[in-house]
């Protein structure tokens, strides 16, 4: 299996984006935030990758993970 290609929320000249991971074009372009974070999840999750959002400075803000995630939580004992 190849490497796999998270997808991003960016922003974007016409609001935000969904791009794959290495991709050089935008998958879709959305109005608001919020549509694009709701596509990318979409597609996160059938591809069962991560999904990184990027605020408008291009810094991640948040991130989920949708697929076999290397570093899982760990439940804490008390």
């Amino acid at each position: 299996m190849g490497k796999k290609r998270d997808v991003h929320i960016v922003p974007h000249k016409d609001g935000w984006a969904t791009k794959r991971e290495g991709a050089s074009r935008a998958g879709s372009v959305h109005r608001t935030q919020g549509d694009a974070i709701n596509r990318g999840r979409e597609q996160a999750k059938r591809i069962k990758t991560e999904l990184v959002v990027h605020g408008r400075n291009g810094k991640i803000r948040d991130s989920d993970s949708y697929g076999n995630d290397p570093h899982p939580p760990k439940d804490r004992k008390h």
